[in-house]
């Protein structure tokens, strides 16, 4: 079932209201296009599960402005590959908010994949990203700076392998709360922690994958903080 005309005026009256509050800032084109995108979702999830049921001003918060937190972090002509994306949460509404970035989207789900490339279509931010439905341990990984996952919670045991999977250098962006906190913790990363507006204990950790002198990544020289 789409969304009723009520339901998308609210998400975008809450994209307006609420931006500030996330440090956000939307063009009135991205507005639109990130109601396509919400109108979209709202007709494929009943079938695919992609989000948990949410009101229009909740989707508009914690799924899309939590997503846009991501941007300051990404500087012009970034490269992206998102694990896990699902409903494209985060790397769909950066891609409409920022004309400049390139992205990969990694989903095991060849359902949900089918949907992301319908939701990169209707955004019209298809000629910038591409869809990969394998695991990502299953396909070498992109030539990218940065890796996106919001949903690391559910897999938090396979931190270590994404950590190696992913290119030297790199800047990983996860969104986690406490479980994936003590995992990067125990892993003693370098990583710098954002805490999400809004919420008690759910962050976006950045971490930094260094590389040696010998040109090799270091996963572990410094803990989070």
């Amino acid at each position: 079932m789409t969304a009723s005309s009520s339901q998308v005026k609210e998400f975008k009256e809450a994209l307006e209201s609420e931006a500030g509050i996330y440090q956000v800032r939307i063009s009135v084109e991205a507005i639109e296009r990130l109601s396509e995108y919400y109108d979209l979702l709202s007709s494929w999830n009943a079938r695919l599960h992609l989000v948990a049921p949410c009101t229009p001003r909740e989707f508009a918060t914690r799924h899309v402005l939590e997503s846009l937190m991501l941007l300051p972090h990404l500087p012009r002509a970034a490269t992206i590959a998102d694990v896990g994306s699902g409903a494209g949460l985060p790397i769909i509404p950066c891609l409409i908010a920022r004309p400049d970035i390139t992205a990969t989207l990694i989903e095991s789900s060849r359902k949900k994949a089918v949907f992301l490339r319908e939701a990169l279509n209707r955004a019209e931010v298809s000629k910038r990203a591409t869809v990969i439905a394998e695991r990502f341990e299953e396909i070498p990984a992109s030539a990218v700076n940065f890796i996106t996952c919001r949903a690391l919670d559910r897999f938090a045991a396979q931190l270590a392998s994404l950590l190696k999977w992913s290119p030297p250098g790199s800047i990983l962006l996860f969104f986690g709360g406490e479980r994936l906190r003590d995992q990067i913790i125990n892993l003693k990363l370098i990583c710098t922690e954002i805490h999400i507006p809004g919420s008690q204990r759910r962050y976006i950790f950045v971490i930094r994958r260094e590389v040696t002198a010998s040109g090799r990544a270091d996963e572990n020289p410094f803990p989070c903080r």
